[in-house]
């Protein structure tokens, strides 16, 4: 009983002596230079003018930035920019798949072969895992990228096997990163799941 009582005395103490220095606290957040000094609300006034502003730009612009978490693209940070989608354009798209984990994620690629070009897929023996085969992905006999068997995580990876024009509405999204997760492995995308990027670092 003695020890309940006693820590009920030390919450009372704690608060008694925080409201004793409230008013001391208030002067310091009203520009004063300590707690013993009058407050001077002109300096909170200038300190306020200065920060609102830079806080009101971060806070517009930063949701309007994209940054990149992963070495696939040349880029750091995008932001979306309308227009139609062009080959070489950054796109931006939601997607799931066990490779990239449990939830959905925000991939950034590019759109490297668009509806009406041609996409080749050759197969190949593997040079990575014997008994196995790997895809060489040419659009427009551009050479696109060569599919792996296995990510990094050692988890095996199916490739594409398509060929042909390009149908409407679709697009074949990639980048120059021989590891990049792209649509050798998950195939051809709807172009009105993306969102046109452009870089802005």
């Amino acid at each position: 009983m003695l020890r309940l009582l006693w820590g009920l005395a030390r919450v009372f103490l704690a608060i008694w002596t925080g409201l004793q220095n409230l008013p001391r606290q208030a002067a310091v957040a009203l520009g004063a230079a300590s707690l013993d000094a009058p407050a001077r609300p002109a300096k909170l006034a200038y300190a306020i003018l200065v920060v609102l502003p830079i806080a009101l730009v971060v806070g517009w612009t930063m949701p309007q930035i994209t940054l990149v978490m992963t070495p696939s693209i040349e880029a750091w940070a995008l932001r979306e920019k309308p227009g139609p989608i062009a080959r070489g354009d950054y796109v931006l798209f939601v997607f799931q798949h066990p490779v990239i984990g449990d939830k959905p994620a925000r991939i950034t690629k590019h759109a490297l072969c668009l509806p009406g070009d041609r996409l080749t897929t050759i197969e190949l023996p593997s040079r990575h895992r014997s008994g196995t085969s790997d895809a060489w992905y040419f659009c427009n006999d551009r050479f696109l990228a060569l599919s792996l068997p296995a990510a990094r995580s050692g988890m095996r990876l199916e490739h594409m096997r398509w060929s042909g024009v390009i149908p409407a509405g679709m697009v074949y999204v990639g980048s120059s990163h021989p590891r990049g997760f792209d649509s050798r492995y998950f195939g051809l995308l709807p172009l009105d799941r993306l969102t046109r990027m452009e870089r802005i670092l």
